[in-house]
Parts: C-alpha cells; structure tokens; sequence
C-alpha cells in the first residue's frame, strides 16, 4: 500500500468549509526528547526511574533500535504524509510537556516532562498552528517552566491556549486565521479529574492553567461570555477540554451534558477533549462533534507495561470538516501508531480493531463508522 490510498479519501473542502485537524496528547518530553537532535538533561524525579533514556531503552526492548539526534520529521513519520496530503486549515495539538530547561519539579507531581526548548522543532516541522497548554504536565518544572514554555513556542511562531502568565492570559482564546479567509479561535480549560493540581490554577497575579473547577451552568454561562465577546459570527470556535481519566472508556453523565451544553448555549462548534492515553467514543450533538477522548499521538509510552488491553500505541488524527454554517459534514481518523519512537501507517487489523473499538464505544452516543482501504475511518452520525 502506497500513500497515494491516502488520496482515496473524504471529497476536498468545498469554498466555505474548514478543515480541522485535532489530536490528542503529544507528550514530547521525556524519553522523545532523549532522541531528538537538542537532549535535555535525562534526570527525572520519579519514584522507580531516574532518567528519561531508561524509557528509551525500554522502547528498543519492546521494538528495536531509536536513533539518537533525529530529525523532528523521524517522529512524525507517517503523520507527516497525511497533513501534506489533507492540508487542514488548522492543525491543533494538546501539547502536555513543559519545553524548558528551567525551574525545579513541581512537587504537586510524581511525574515530571519537560522538552528541551531547541527540540521545539518538532511542532514547527509538523505545522502545528495551536498548542493547547491547558493539562497536567505543563507545570510540572513549575512556573518558571511554565513560562520559558510560554516564550519558547510564542518565539517560533506558535499560538498557545489554555495557560498565562495570569488567569486573562490563560483564558485568552488562541486565534488563527485559515487560507480561505475564515477564522478559527481555540479556547482551552482544564479539570481536576485529569490529574490538574487545583493550585495550578491561573490567578491574576500568578501563572497558570485555565482551570475549570466545576461544569455548572454558571461556567457555561462565563464561557459563553467570552464566546460572545471574542468570536465573530463565521469563525469556528473550539473548545479544547482536558478531562478525565488517563484509562478506561466510560463517559461521565456530567462531561456530556457539560459538552451539550457548550454546544447549544455557549456557540461551540466542535468539543476536542483528550486525558484519555486511548481514543474514546465520538458524538455529534446537533451538527457539532464531541471528541472526548482523543488518545495518546506522540508519547514514549512504548516499553511501559500494565494497559496492554487499550492499545494505547494507537492514535489518529482526526480531520473535521465543517461546512459554511459550521456544522460538521465529514469526520474521519487517520490512525497512527507509536513504534520505535516514531508516527507509523499501522497495519490493517490495528485500524479495523481500533474501528470496532470506536463503533462500540460509539452506538450509545449514536455514532457509527466505517473503514476505507483499511487505512482511515469514517464516523456516521
């Protein structure tokens, strides 16, 4: 199979329409940085590991040799192909490291990733047009992290979302403006059931998350404030969510509502939620996809034992094309799999398993799907 399947594809975005790519967790920190061509310092504070090449190693028990000083384009990979080939107006990532080589380890944490800040390459090489920062690993080498991570990608060019230098900063939604002339604004939160520590909370007077610290309707209420406030009426506006449980594939009742909400209150046109190290069920509420889970892309999570089941070396990228009225028309995945450190076209029965995943964990939400040329997966609603 060549990439020229990938041209088999969705029909092209028709004038007016937008294109979307999303993903979920890239957690370039840690043993990625170890291979990149700019290693941090490996030391790493936690309790069974002292630093971060010990997980590379662990990769090449599982999978073979990694080369060491890799090109950002190596851990890319097959991902790489895909984005040439379905030029999305907006590539947003959830970007859960700090990219520093500051600050001490947070001591709310018992994990800590950080990227050095010359790897910061490896979201340019791949385009990334927004960085969510709303997770919890951004603080994890603490405010200073916190804030070289902050300068570091607004240095190359990258828009962030979700963390500040104070609680407006961290609020403030990520704008970006596509070819078509549309424009697209991401506004990103966070909450504690993702492992966020509440005292990362931005405040007026310290750096932070966007922190949500419950889904009442008073914070429906504030966020469609802001919407009204900030968003024309043809941009497209996202709303990024870190929340929930790193396993498992339930649904919190209070997630969905909240996400319904943002939908029909607040003028949410897609809900991109990620936490989750695997993909979870899709929906689409009223014309609008709810991705609550969008699973692990980049991690080196790849030698690490205990969650077999999940397949968590499984990701995608998730294409959302919305049309003029900013309803969804297409929604399709592009699966990838983490191997040897590096975004891989993953074989036939890993796609057709991932899709019986997500037609299972789907049907409650009324969402379906289907594959083509075993490569990509189509959800019907």
């Amino acid at each position: 199979m060549t990439d020229d399947t990938l041209t088999a594809g969705p029909e092209r975005a028709r004038p007016g329409d937008v294109r979307l790519c999303l993903t979920g967790d890239v957690m370039s920190g840690r043993g990625i940085d170890q291979v990149l061509r700019h290693p941090g310092d490996p030391t790493i504070h936690e309790p069974w590991v002292r630093s971060s090449c010990d997980y590379v190693e662990l990769a090449e028990q599982r999978s073979g040799p990694i080369p060491r000083g890799a090109h950002p384009d190596y851990v890319w990979g097959h991902a790489l192909d895909v984005l040439d080939e379905r030029q999305p107006d907006a590539f947003v990532v959830n970007l859960e490291t700090a990219v520093t080589d500051r600050g001490t380890p947070s001591r709310d944490k018992g994990i800590h990733y950080r990227m050095h800040p010359a790897n910061s390459e490896l979201l340019t090489a791949a385009g990334v047009d927004v960085a969510v920062l709303a997770n919890n690993h951004v603080l994890d080498w603490s405010v200073p992290g916190l804030e070289q991570t902050l300068d570091v990608l607004h240095d190359v060019g990258i828009p962030t979302v979700g963390a500040g230098r104070n609680i407006h900063e961290a609020w403030q939604p990520a704008v970006t403006s596509t070819a078509s002339g549309a424009t697209v604004l991401v506004i990103a939160a966070g909450t504690p059931s993702s492992g966020i520590p509440p005292g990362w909370a931005a405040r007026e007077d310290r750096s932070g998350v966007a922190f949500l610290r419950d889904l009442s309707d008073n914070t429906i209420a504030r966020i469609a404030t802001m919407i009204t406030a900030s968003a024309g009426p043809d941009d497209v506006v996202v709303m990024s969510l870190h929340w929930g449980r790193n396993w498992g594939y339930e649904i919190l009742p209070q997630h969905r509502h909240f996400a319904h909400e943002l939908i029909d209150r607040a003028g949410v046109h897609v809900v991109h939620g990620h936490s989750s190290h695997h993909p979870l069920g899709i929906e689409v509420h009223h014309g609008h996809p709810i991705l609550y889970g969008c699973g692990d892309v980049v991690t080196d999570y790849e030698g690490i034992h205990g969650h077999e089941r999940y397949r968590s070396e499984l990701g995608a990228l998730y294409m959302v094309d919305l049309d003029a009225t900013r309803t969804v028309r297409q929604l399709e995945l592009v699966p990838t799999k983490m191997e040897r450190f590096r975004l891989n076209r993953p074989s036939s029965d890993d796609v057709r398993w991932l899709a019986a995943t997500l037609a299972r964990e789907g049907a409650p939400l009324g969402t379906t799907v289907t594959t083509r040329d075993n490569a990509t997966i189509a959800v019907h609603w």
